[in-house]
């Protein structure tokens, strides 16, 4: 069987058992602090789970989209090492929130795995929860009866707490975990050594490949369980490790999973990959493994930046390009090749990525070039070093300058510096890299209590649209700590606050509490739940309170919001039906707007765009929102964001059908006319293939107009209200280029002429001709270019100059190549060593010319002393 026949067969199955099938939801989490990806099936299903919605369906099943780069054994750097880790995976899933249990579970998938797969039952083994006497948590006795009932006692194996009791977080829903093993070594191996000494022991062929969690407690802050009252069953087996068992391969990767990638990479390359653990044969699995994880991602609207989730994606990228460069030769950019490969493969489960295949493939194209470039420069950093090294030992602190600023992992700083005779200070670097991770850690603790429950109604209901005042009561709160501050998360019953999402910043506003006014001033999602945050608490938290939205805040972010659905219309008009939103904020001050575009947006489609927009805004169309079907609103045109997940039922915002239709869960005006101005303020670029703009509306736009026209109105006066400012300022520009023409001839000049003054000065210290001198010259240039026209005229020398430039310290230091070679002095060594120290400042260079920059301009003439006394 193919893997696309065997996930259909997951799901057929499922199907006839009552569930109904869910597509993936993004890779990319929104709206869940603790989560950067989806990490787990449940993910999406994790409001059910807390008792925050109710379910549409009480059984569902899908393939979901996942992505681990840390944790129970998926650290990164072991993934293409062995044969059955991966950074993306596929998680097969079924569920039942609050239906059936362990009994029926655990009889489904015994059904699944022997009878439809017809995996032999002599190879599997289950395990179970042997209980926990520290927490007081009783063995699962329930799931081994019911095991009893499907396969051999002894099969069944006692885990423990590590192996099998699932928890979501250090709080919230939890319960025990039966695991089944399969044992895929060849029958004569299976005979000499019983399988279920091997299960759970990290032997590559006997593996893990389904877990049925029985979620069946809440755990509170202080470490307690307590029962929930539904239960509910969550369970995963990895796509990958069931098609090979199924397709009976010793390695996920010889699978029909990653083979199609392996030989288009292959075919690249001009190497063959041989199924080995060589480094070759490493790198054509972390090739084949991360192009996926890179690439789904970014289709769901995670684009590679230097921080949170992006610096994950980048940094997995980075990994793929150092094993293509190291291992492979490779010293072009090689992932985007791989891309269309990948979405051909996958068009008919995710779709999303052959949608968007041009875009992703240039973003990873430009993110491989610049870390070439990166690698390049992080190559030559290491040879100077070792260049430079008193010792045959790089040290700690440089491997995690190496890490940290280029990219390089240990391993392969440990690489290059073996080939150079070097050793790595790994102590010294695990020492860089656990500061580094403790500063991270202690910048975004966050400490979060119990909540608090004065109401067990399980969510609050959003009435924002309607109206920005209610009356309301308080259902439950909490105090959380960040950075030593402490704040307050509220939720209350009805709320008109809209709470960050789509893009539209929280509102912010008041809570009411009989006499006491508590500010609210941010509101956010977690998961389905809209909180409100407060820097205090009410002192009645059972009084009525009545909500109050702050409502200029909200109207000018309404007009903001109501401005990109046009602008997006507009930009697909001007530039093209391949622009597709990447990314916004909108709050009451500007909008921002990111788009894919593979190049700068012109002056002149900036004004087309601008004048499309404001027309719509004096056309004063009415703003329809509508809720209906998805597939009704995609039918309808509605225009649906990559890596959004949407619901059965969505918020529909029609601008003129014929214009603009999107799902928005945002707020709006009631007509475009609202909006009064619309006016760009910036463009640029935010990474390959995708541009920024910003722009403002109404009575921002009018205050930004003013601030234009007053300052042309000042520009004007300087000029002496010329006729044609525009020529005014031309001309000036003109002159001033043909004043500095003339200031740089003057200033060479008296570079040559100090030159010639100089150049019978220099005294013989031990064999080597010594000039150095406090100079009087204009910039820098002009101590480069002294030094250079006295080189050539002063055998053996050593040149020091310095100067007072600006009120700073100026430097530059000759060395002729011979003494180079013969004493082994170099520029760079000694302006480290002996200058910088004295005027408080840096620099380098190169072995022969090297310059210096620093605050002590007092200490010119000491500097020309230290330069003498070396010699």
């Amino acid at each position: 069987m193919t893997a696309s026949e065997i996930r259909q067969q997951f799901l057929d199955f499922f199907a006839s058992k009552g569930h109904q099938i869910v597509p993936s939801a993004p890779i990319v989490i929104k709206n869940d602090p603790t989560l950067m990806f989806t990490n787990a099936g449940m993910n999406q299903f994790k409001d059910y789970f807390l008792g925050n919605r109710v379910p549409p369906h009480k059984r569902v099943a899908d393939t979901q989209k996942c992505l681990r780069v840390s944790g129970k054994q998926n650290d990164l750097e072991e993934v293409g090492i062995d044969t059955y880790h991966h950074t993306m995976f596929e998680m097969l899933g079924n569920w039942s929130f609050g239906d059936y249990f362990k009994k029926e579970a655990i009889a489904m998938s015994w059904e699944l795995l022997t009878e439809v797969y017809k995996i032999p039952k002599d190879k599997l083994y289950v395990t179970v929860f042997e209980g926990d006497a520290k927490e007081n948590i009783p063995k699962d006795d329930e799931a081994y009866q019911f095991w009893k009932e499907h396969i051999a006692e002894d099969r069944i194996l006692m885990g423990n707490k590590k192996d099998n009791f699932w928890e979501m977080g250090d709080m919230g829903p939890c319960g025990p975990c039966s695991e089944i093993h399969v044992d895929c070594r060849p029958d004569e191996e299976r005979k000499l050594v019983d399988g279920k000494t091997l299960v759970n022991a990290d032997h590559p062929q006997v593996i893990e490949i389904w877990n049925n969690v029985f979620m069946q407690f809440n755990r509170q802050k202080d470490g307690s369980l307590v029962p929930l009252p539904a239960k509910h069953v969550d369970t995963g087996m990895g796509l990958e490790r069931l098609v090979r068992v199924l397709q009976n391969k010793t390695s996920n990767y010889d699978t029909d999973l990653f083979t199609n990638t392996i030989h288009f990479t292959e075919k690249l390359v001009n190497k063959k990959y041989t199924f080995g653990d060589d480094k070759k044969d490493v790198a054509f699995r972390v090739i084949a493994d991360h192009v996926r994880a890179i690439s789904f991602t970014i289709a769901d609207g995670q684009l590679p930046s230097n921080t949170g989730a992006g610096y994950v994606i980048r940094r997995i990228l980075r990994r793929a390009v150092r094993y293509y460069f190291s291992f492979l030769d490779v010293r072009k950019p090689l992932l985007h090749e791989i891309v269309p490969v990948l979405a051909a493969q996958f068009s008919n489960v995710f779709p999303e990525l052959e949608a968007q295949v041009d875009f992703v493939k240039k973003v990873i194209f430009e993110e491989e070039n610049n870390f070439l470039r990166t690698l390049e420069s992080g190559i030559r950093r290491i040879e100077d070093f070792m260049q430079q090294a008193a010792t045959k030992v790089i040290d700690g602190a440089t491997a995690f300058e190496l890490n940290d600023t280029y990219g390089f992992p240990l391993d392969l700083t440990n690489l290059i510096a073996a080939e150079k005779g070097f050793t790595v200070d790994e102590k010294g670097f695990e020492a860089a890299m656990q500061q580094q991770k403790d500063r991270s850690r202690a910048a975004t603790e966050l400490d979060t209590g119990d909540w608090v429950v004065l109401d067990e109604t399980p969510n609050s209901i959003f009435v924002g649209y309607e109206q920005l005042e209610s009356t309301t009561k308080l259902l439950k709160y909490r105090t959380i700590k960040a950075k030593g501050k402490e704040q307050f998360q509220l939720v209350i019953s009805q709320t008109p606050f809209y709470a960050e999402s789509g893009g539209q910043v929280g509102d912010t506003g008041t809570l009411q509490f009989d006499d006491e006014t508590i500010h609210v001033v941010d509101t956010k999602k977690e998961n389905n739940l809209t909180i409100l945050f407060t820097d205090k608490l009410p002192a009645n938290p059972a009084a009525v309170v009545k909500a109050k939205v702050d409502k200029v805040k909200r109207l000018d972010t309404e007009r903001h919001h109501s401005a990109t659905h046009l602008l997006h219309a507009a930009l697909r008009q001007v530039l093209g039906t391949h622009v597709a939103q990447k990314g916004s904020l909108v709050n009451a001050d500007a909008l921002r707007f990111d788009f894919s575009h593979f190049a700068k947006v012109t002056d002149e489609e900036l004004a087309q765009i601008e004048a499309i927009v404001n027309a719509k805004i004096r056309e004063n169309v009415p703003v329809v929102i509508k809720e209906m079907p998805k597939d009704e609103a995609l039918k309808l045109g509605a225009m649906a964001l990559f890596g959004e997940k949407y619901g059965d039922t969505v918020r529909v915002v029609i601008i003129d059908p014929a214009y603009s239709v999107e799902l928005c869960g945002g707020t709006h005006v009631g007509a475009t006319g609202e909006l009064g101005l619309f006016k760009f303020v910036s463009e640029s670029a935010v990474a390959a293939g995708v541009r920024r703009v910003e722009a403002v509306t109404g009575s921002k736009a009018e205050a930004y107009i003013s601030e234009q026209l007053a300052q042309l109105k000042d520009m004007k006066a300087a000029l002496k209200n010329p006729k044609d400012p525009v020529k005014a300022v031309e001309t000036l520009l003109q002159d001033k280029s043909s004043l500095e023409k003339q200031v740089d001839a003057l200033e060479q000049e008296k570079v040559r002429a100090l030159a010639s003054s100089l150049r019978n000065q220099s005294e013989q210290i031990d064999g080597v001709n010594f000039l150095g001198k406090v100079v009087h010259v204009n910039n820098a240039e002009g101590l480069k270019q002294l030094s250079l026209q006295l080189k050539n005229d002063i055998p053996d020398h050593v040149l020091i100059f310095a100067a007072n430039i600006g009120g700073k310290a100026s430097i530059a230091l000759t060395i002729d190549e011979k003494l180079v070679a013969s004493k082994g002095w170099e520029a760079p060594k000694i302006i480290k060593e002996r200058i910088a120290p004295l005027i408080k400042g840096g620099g380098g260079g190169q072995k022969t010319f090297a310059t210096a920059g620093g605050q002590e301009v007092d200490k010119l003439d000491q500097v020309i002393s230290a330069v003498k006394q070396l010699l």
